[in-house]
């Protein structure tokens, strides 16, 4: 065999490797006819092998990376919750070891029974089925034609001033505990929204009723059909119109609902759910005691030592003070809202078979302040919509100057929930209301100049340090005023 028949067969076997390699069957023999086999070679080459390789990159981008449309942060979520329970855990023992145990669940009870002559609010509470009794009797009498439209709107204007006034007219004359002055007054702003709505909603009513006699030229009754009894005593559904709801019972029954604005009809069900309200009750009871707990060992001592760094103006004290009362302060708002806005009004809407039970939207995910104080108090958004910011549009007052009516309102009943009980008048609450214009605004640029969740979290940042500077002003003015001596 000469030197190049060798060099060629050692190509040829080069050649059988390679294309063994790309897992392809090929029977050549090594040695055989020269034409055959430069033949079969160029007819190898054509084939372009690949080599068994299993393909693992591809064009992708990363998680965190927007255009990924990964959004599932569940395991992040878990973190956080981790952390603010280890947190919280360490400065929950902090406390313990600082102050000792402060819990004491009948300190409320106490403080109601200690001296019964210190009850102006329960009879306030009493008292107020006369201003109810009234607004019926104005609406009876508007509706038979006794009394003029601009009596009846005067005479409404007149209970509703009284209803307004006499809480502080009460509260301030006597030596009334706060906590109870509180729960009266909100009791009696309630009753302002209801009746206010009962009035107007009745007004309504009353006008398309005198417009359908007009149209169909029949007489008015007080007396309902027949037909429409034999229904009721059936207890069938039936839709009662105006002014056939001008009874005793339709109108306990709104006075009682979780709702601010007067219907004739509500949406029902048709039983109560045991078991629900059973848990709703649980949770009343449980969260309730929660909540006190953490006011008498948690935010009681924080208050208390930071009278004196705020009336010597010790600025970096202040600022620690205010973020060490931001955490459980907050968290008691969030319990707060549970226990109202869930439990209290779910089972309350339960026992009155209340259908309609959107007390409350996504307010957490809020990337304004605009979109928070429409979703968090429904009932209230409900009315302020219903009975302030649309009959203001109809007599063409612009949207900004009715949003802006809105927000003065509202600021208008904060102050008055917080400055008649603590007997004094420091308008902290109503200024932080009104700083809720400017504040809204400036989120709705912020999300759509840069991302919703910016606005987002300056919604949040603002709950959770605006309302420790509204307590500690208020807790500081309360006790100078209290107390002589602060030392």
């Amino acid at each position: 065999m000469s030197k190049n028949d060798g060099g060629s067969t050692l190509r040829q076997r080069k050649s059988n490797r390679s294309i063994s390699t790309s897992g392809e069957s090929f029977e050549e023999p090594i040695f055989g006819n020269g034409n055959s086999k430069s033949e079969t070679k160029h007819e190898k080459l054509k084939v372009i092998p690949t080599y068994g390789t299993k393909i693992c990159h591809n064009a992708r981008p990363s998680l965190f990376s927007t255009s990924s449309g990964f959004d599932d942060y569940r395991g992040f979520l878990n973190l956080c919750v981790v952390l603010l329970v280890i947190s919280n855990a360490r400065v929950f023992l902090e406390n313990i070891r600082n102050y000792g145990i402060l819990v004491d669940p009948l300190q409320w009870l106490t403080a109601v029974l200690h001296n019964p002559y210190q009850w102006p609010n329960l009879l306030l509470v009493l008292g107020s089925s006369v201003f109810i009794f009234l607004a019926f009797h104005i609406e009876r009498h508007l509706a038979k034609n006794h009394i003029s439209a601009r009596t009846g709107i005067y005479l409404h204007s007149i209970n509703l001033l009284v209803v307004i006034l006499l809480p502080p007219f009460q509260i301030l004359q006597l030596d009334a505990n706060p906590v109870g002055s509180l729960f009266s007054c909100s009791f009696y702003v309630v009753l302002f929204l209801k009746l206010w709505s009962y009035a107007q909603t009745n007004k309504w009513y009353r006008d398309a009723y005198i417009k359908a006699l007009s149209k169909r030229r029949i007489h008015r009754t007080m007396s309902m059909p027949s037909s429409q009894l034999r229904n009721l005593r059936d207890n069938s559904t039936v839709l009662v119109q105006y002014p056939y709801n001008l009874s005793y019972r339709n109108l306990i029954y709104f006075i009682a609902a979780p709702t601010l604005c007067y219907e004739a009809n509500y949406p029902r069900n048709e039983s109560i759910n045991k078991s629900y309200l059973a848990r709703r009750v649980v949770e009343i009871l449980f969260l309730s005691q929660l909540q006190l707990a953490l006011i008498q060992q948690w935010v009681v001592p924080v208050l208390q030592k930071s009278i004196l760094p705020i009336h010597n103006f010790e600025g970096y004290y202040v600022v620690e003070r205010l973020l060490k009362l931001s955490v459980p302060n907050h968290f008691i708002w969030l319990v707060f809202f549970y226990v109202f806005f869930h439990s209290v009004l779910n089972a309350l809407a339960e026992v009155l078979k209340f259908a309609d039970r959107e007390f409350y939207r996504d307010w957490w995910n809020a990337d304004t302040i605009g979109y928070f104080w429409q979703a968090w108090n429904i009932p209230v958004h409900k009315w302020c919509v219903r009975h302030v910011y649309k009959p203001l549009l109809s007599i063409g007052v612009s949207k900004l100057m009715a949003q802006i009516s809105v927000f003065m309102l509202s600021a208008f009943f904060h102050e008055y929930l917080v400055s008649i009980p603590l007997h004094m008048f420091k308008f902290w609450a109503f200024f932080g209301m009104t700083m809720q214009i400017p504040l809204t605004f400036f989120t709705v640029w912020v999300s759509k100049r840069f991302s919703s969740n910016y606005g987002n979290m300056i919604v949040w940042m603002s709950l959770i340090l605006g309302q420790p500077v509204a307590i500690l002003a208020y807790v500081y003015h309360y006790y100078v005023t209290s107390y002589t001596n602060v030392s």
